[in-house]
């Protein structure tokens, strides 16, 4: 796909930089004809960025703020922003990106409307119980329902979503018509420092806080990690309404002097000499029998390749369906979702220096095969019907 003679819409909800803003830098340095980019609010991130870009250059830009959350009505909100801002433009464009249903409900529209010819349903996760609430979890699935069987194609990012939504919605797995997207990383801008260099005793969470996360586990573990490794120091990156909580367990614990809460971090350099820094860093998802609210089962989490990419091994639960492989790739170890495993498993790592040296190379290597530059572009190879 020759990208120079395309005009193209990437819209999505956005707090920190992952799949989407990926996807809008790649299709810069293509040198799109013309690129749209919508972010829209996701939680406490109450903005709306519109930018336009032309051959690289970027021609417009503007930020609408939202003081206030309606609930429900946010979605309704979000749908008809974009709505008004594409059919502002007065353009028909080739391809839309829609990030996740209800954008790409919008995208659909559009298409009918002959404002756009091709669209793509770029779906980060799936979980079968979205909402607790019976009629708005009809709702979220009947979009969903209508987003795969009418769009081009479907990007999913994990091969269990297809299966998820196969199992749970009875739509047929097509690989035809839906294909594996993975998260990737900007490995060869990430600056990787030499093991000398690193601080051999600092463990990093990157993320959205959330009790499923397991940061609590590390907490609980520290009193214990602190009797074997006296200079330890855990890093949290990121915020969420779980945070409160961590910091009454930290005071609780007395081990403020060992974890130091950084906020989240939405300078993406910034960021990545932070994990380039630390020895090692956590995934320690909450396992769930059912799955049925379970993102993470069916997701590929950004945080895995962030990691990766900075030559971080990952101390990790059993959920996402790649752990296995960073298992065996040696550039993670499984651990329960208990504080006994995970203290022990931090304490082992850190404690051997050659395991530690030889799981960073692997970890680099591991996600040299997820550049997104390589992965976008098999991407957009595929059939348009």
């Amino acid at each position: 796909m020759n990208l120079e003679e395309k005009k193209l819409i990437v819209v999505t909800h956005q707090m920190v930089y992952g799949a989407p803003q990926a996807l809008k830098d790649y299709l810069i340095q293509k040198n799109t004809q013309e690129l749209v980019f919508i972010g829209l609010p996701f939680h406490e991130q109450r903005m709306v960025f519109f930018e336009i870009y032309k051959k690289k250059k970027k021609i417009f830009s503007k930020i609408f703020s939202r003081k206030f959350s309606y609930g429900f009505l946010d979605y309704i909100l979000d749908f008809l922003t974009v709505f008004y801002l594409i059919l502002k433009q007065n353009h028909k464009y080739d391809f839309f990106f829609g990030v996740d249903g209800l954008n790409c409900l919008v995208g659909l529209l559009l298409k009918k409307m002959k404002k756009a010819n091709h669209v793509v349903f770029y779906s980060i996760d799936f979980v079968p119980i979205r909402f607790k609430n019976v009629i708005l979890n009809y709702i979220f699935h009947t979009i969903e329902k209508i987003c795969v069987n009418k769009s081009d194609l479907v990007w999913n990012v994990s091969p269990r979503i297809a299966e998820g939504r196969e199992q749970f919605l009875q739509i047929p797995n097509d690989p035809k018509r839906q294909i594996i997207v993975p998260i990737g990383v900007w490995n060869k801008n990430i600056k990787k420092r030499d093991f000398k260099d690193i601080k051999k005793h600092q463990l990093l969470f990157v993320g959205h806080l959330l009790e499923k996360q397991g940061v609590q586990l590390v907490l609980d573990a520290i009193p214990d990690i602190v009797t074997k490794i006296p200079d330890f120091k855990f890093i949290i990156a990121g915020g969420g309404e779980y945070l409160d909580i961590l910091k009454k367990k930290v005071i609780a614990l007395h081990i403020e002097k060992y974890v130091k809460s950084m906020g989240w971090i939405r300078d993406r350099s910034t960021l990545d000499s932070m994990m380039s820094e630390s020895a090692c860093a956590i995934a320690i998802y909450k396992p769930e029998k059912e799955k049925l609210y379970n993102f993470t089962y069916y997701s590929d989490p950004t945080k895995l390749k962030d990691y990766l990419g900075a030559g971080l091994p990952i101390i990790l639960t059993d959920v996402s369906y790649n752990a296995l492989e960073i298992q065996e790739e040696k550039c993670g170890i499984i651990v329960d979702y208990e504080t006994k495993s995970v203290a022990e498993t931090i304490v082992k790592l850190m404690g051997d220096l050659k395991k530690l040296q030889e799981y960073r190379k692997n970890a680099i290597s591991m996600a040299n095969r997820y550049e997104w530059s390589n992965i976008f572009d098999k991407a957009l190879k595929h059939e348009y019907k």
